[in-house]
């Protein structure tokens, strides 16, 4: 039943159509004045009842609504004279109470027992008012309403548990003005958890509840150090510049003296770029002034991390991932202290990088900048900057109208690759003072020719040329220095001044392609074809003598050494030049290797194509090279791929030496001139090394013992998911109107009508392995072996959950030559509604642990808390 104030059928039905309506008596036909500004709009689902007095009775999912102003209860009084209203729900038989009032003014509602409601002046009473603010919820006994949305409360609470009516913990207020999606502002009190009064109380209190962007204080943590004293860390402002960035400055002070500054922010242009940047300042003092022990120490860490987004410029990126820091910043900093990962990090690395692409001409460029950081000994390389330009493969002769057949010169081609580079390598604390003289620079051109024709259609035979042209600003001449205060009586100067060097080589290559067919006996009805493919490559390189005087690239000094003779020693003014120089004699080298591939293809059903392809052997490769001016065999290289799995690939690269060892005229073990194949034995096998990982979980042993099971589960739960689905729209309605609240999961049972039982859990094992000759024992003098020593460890991480609440995380790992385990974490969370409850514990080199229970939400997080860890200072025993 639906009415309105104006226009009430039912009103003028039961009133002016009424026979009283018809007496003698003299209807007062002036027009009243209207004490709304807008009509009234009412309706209710049992009934709506008149009475002379001037009231409308509404039963049954009443609903009133005016302006922006709406009212739900299951029973509604509206005073049609006054504008006024009383809402009240309805208890059935078993005394609960249903229907309760819902006020909603404008997008904030308000839960309540009982409520009167004036809607002229826009105030009302309110009687165990509950309304959602923020996080929160505040409740009350009773509760005013004025006029501007404000509400006054007395006896009230207010809690982040969404078990309102009943809440683990709140405060009790004594009172409250509330100020919907603005603040909250309380008197005198007290924190009670449990229904149990706790001694924690203060005499005021303000909650902001701002939905917008905003800035704001950012309450600190405290603590103690016993090296630094007592803290206060991590507290500082919230800055919210706009939409698109903000800032976050933090500081930390201690008793002893020490303090740190730090500044983060985040950006984010939608379609461009996002990004953040964190920097940090430390200054760290231990010991007592005027002692042996004190001292101070000032670090620093930059992180800065960005992207660009790919619709920005599909020919142009611009990224970053910086993370530099003083060498001492990791032990000085509280943060990394107690996090056994970054305090045991040995190493960092950062890079710039910008790329630019011309499609229409095939060039691209890229630079970069790269850090690198080792923290134990302090030293660092820096590359500032690193440039790459390469241009795509060009055909310079090729027409551009063919007309007939490919000519043989319109299959040559050409490519460009160019780099310049600028780096040095010296202690973090010298980077600043290192003059630009010391730094290595250089510039390297290379010009690949090559093309590739067809020998008896067969063989695919590849000539090419390549050049190599490198650009140094100094060179180094040496001299012999006699002083003795001269290590290696060298004496060497740095010239300055453009130097070019470059060098070139030949080289064909002859490759082909053997198939090879086999068709199985056994299983016929699956109709198995193995394939074979064979592919052999022979190459011959040819390298000129760029080692003669007429190229520049190699000098000579004399000295009389102490018996009296004339010693020349010969050298390169360019070594350690960022991309080497020449090599020195010819160079003929002729390389053999061949590559195998064995797939198998069956008749399946599962396949669409009706044929199933599986790799038997992925690649089984080998190489070997001869220095036909050295007169020398190279080692023979081999590789092994299988694709076991669709996930897991096994790789395995090994090398087995051509030549024996032999001992010298002093008894030493060297490698002779003699091949291992001239003593009947196959090449010396050099050792391997590799790793492996795999993951554990619940679905693991199902996929393999319990898949028809799942499969007939699926097909029973099939029916029952489409019901469900007809529901989903109104439940994510309901989620998203409640997503504060602590999403639940329901129960549910096996086949046999017991409770499920749930225990997630996964383990991931990774082992990794090193075979390598052991030379520090004695060799076999029969063999002419060395024995192998193994290098393995096994590393151990994963998670299970007992219950919904509970969930544990570890790592661990065992080293089985040292026989010794690994740094060990294990990490306990325990979810407590409210609150979360989490203990840490590290078994190791830095043996600690910590202990933290706080408040979920983010507003009292930093307020109500306790943490509890070991001291830094000193390690934990264990009994």
């Amino acid at each position: 039943m639906r009415g309105g104030e104006k226009t009430d059928s039912l009103h003028r039905d039961s009133v002016a159509l009424d026979s009283l309506g018809m007496d003698s008596l003299t209807v007062d036909t002036t027009k009243k004045k209207e004490p709304l500004d807008a009509p009234v709009i009412y309706e209710a689902s049992d009934s709506i009842v008149f009475t002379k007095d001037g009231y409308a009775h509404l039963y049954g999912e009443g609903k009133v609504n005016y302006q922006n102003i709406e009212l739900t209860s299951a029973v509604i009084t509206m005073n049609m004279d006054s504008s006024t209203v009383f809402a009240k729900g309805v208890a059935d038989t078993t005394g609960v109470e249903t229907g309760t009032p819902i006020f909603k003014d404008g997008e904030t509602p308000y839960e309540s027992k009982i409520m009167r409601y004036n809607f002229k002046t826009k105030k009302g009473f309110i009687n165990n008012i509950v309304t959602q603010q923020g996080e929160g919820y505040v409740t009350s006994e009773e509760g005013k309403k004025g006029a501007d949305d404000e509400i006054y409360m007395r006896h009230g609470k207010y809690t982040t548990c969404d078990n309102h009516e009943h809440p683990h913990f709140y405060l009790r207020l004594s009172m409250a003005k509330v100020r919907p999606k603005k603040n909250v502002v309380f008197g005198p009190a007290q924190l009670v958890v449990e229904d149990v009064p706790l001694p924690i109380a203060v005499p005021f209190g303000f909650f902001p509840f701002n939905s917008s962007y905003s800035s704001g204080f950012i309450m600190p943590t405290y603590g103690d150090e016993m090296n630094r004293g007592f803290y206060l860390r991590d507290g500082g402002y919230y800055f919210a510049i706009s939409d698109q960035m903000d800032l976050k400055v933090l500081g930390e002070i201690f008793t002893k003296g020490s303090w740190g500054l730090s500044a983060a922010s985040n950006y984010n242009k939608r379609y461009k770029f996002s990004g953040s940047f964190n920097a940090s300042y430390l200054v760290t003092k231990t010991g007592e002034k005027n002692m042996p022990d004190y001292s101070v120490s000032k670090d620093f860490r930059i992180q800065w991390s960005h992207r660009q987004d790919a619709k920005a410029n599909p020919n142009s990126s611009f990224s970053a991932s910086v993370n530099f820091a003083t060498s001492s910043y990791d032990r000085s900093s509280l943060s990394s202290l107690y996090n056994p990962q970054q305090y045991s990090q040995n190493t960092k690395a950062s890079s710039v990088s910008y790329s630019r692409n011309f499609p229409e001409i095939g060039l691209n460029i890229s630079s970069t900048f790269n850090i690198t950081q080792n923290t134990r000994d302090s030293s660092l390389s820096m590359t500032l900057p690193d440039v790459n330009i390469s241009l795509n493969r060009i055909y310079p002769f090729k027409r551009k109208k063919s007309v007939g057949d490919e000519r043989w010169y319109e299959k040559i081609s050409l490519q460009y690759t160019g780099s310049i580079t600028n780096s040095i390598s010296t202690k973090d604390n010298l980077l600043f003072k290192t003059p630009l003289t010391q730094w290595e620079n250089g510039m390297q051109h290379k010009i690949p020719v090559s093309a590739t024709f067809n020998l008896f259609k067969y063989i695919n035979i590849v000539p090419s040329f390549n050049y190599t042209e490198r650009w140094y600003l100094r060179k180094v001449k040496q001299s012999y220095d006699p002083s003795p205060a001269s290590t290696d009586h060298v004496k060497r100067d740095t010239i300055n001044g453009f130097n070019r060097l470059y060098d070139y080589n030949l080289s064909l290559q002859m490759n082909t392609k053997l198939y090879g067919m086999y068709k199985p006996l056994f299983m016929k009805s699956k109709e198995l074809q193995i394939r074979h493919v064979f592919t052999p490559t022979v190459s011959y390189t040819y390298t000129p003598d760029f080692g003669k005087s007429r190229y520049g690239y190699y000098d000579t000094y004399t000295y009389t050494d102490e018996d009296g003779e004339v010693r020349t020693v010969e050298y390169s003014p360019y070594e350690g030049a960022v991309y080497g120089y020449p090599g020195k004699n010819m160079s003929q080298n002729i390389s053999f290797s061949v590559d195998n591939n064995i797939e198998m293809k069956m008749k399946s059903d599962k396949d669409t194509t009706g044929y199933k392809k599986i790799s038997l052997i992925d690649q089984l490769g080998a190489s070997l090279s001869y220095d036909v001016a050295n007169k020398r065999w190279s080692d023979l290289s081999m590789n092994l791929r299988l694709k076991l799995t669709k996930s897991y690939t096994f790789n395995m690269n090994a090398s087995f030496a051509t030549y024996a060892y032999e001992f010298d005229e002093n008894g030493n073990v060297v490698v002779g001139d003699r091949t291992e194949w001239s003593y009947g034995r196959f090449g010396r096998f050099q050792g391997y090394s590799g790793s492996f990982s795999y993951t554990l979980n619940n679905d693991t042993f199902k996929k393999l013992f319990g898949k028809k099971e799942e499969d007939e589960k699926n097909k029973d739960n099939k029916g029952k998911e489409e019901n469900e689905d007809e529901e989903t729209d109104e439940e994510t309605e309901e989620q998203n109107n409640n997503s504060n609240m602590r999403k639940t999961e329901k129960a549910s049972v096996d086949s046999d009508g017991y409770l499920a039982f749930k225990f997630p859990w996964s383990v991931s094992l990774s082992y990794s392995y090193s075979i390598r000759e052991d030379r520090s024992k004695d060799i076999n003098i029969k063999t002419m072996r060395y024995p192998y020593s193994l290098t393995h460890s096994l590393n151990v991480s994963g998670n299970f959950k007992i219950g919904s609440r509970w969930n544990m995380t570890y790592s661990t790992g065992y080293d089985f030559t040292s026989k010794e385990m690994s740094m060990t974490t294990l990490n306990i969370t325990r979810d407590l509604h409210c609150f979360n409850m989490s203990c840490g514990l590290v078994f190791g080199p830095f043996t600690s642990y910590n202990f933290s229970i706080r408040a979920n939400s983010s507003m009292l997080t930093d307020a109500l808390k306790w943490d509890q860890r070991s001291n830094t200072g000193s390690a934990v025993t264990w009994y």
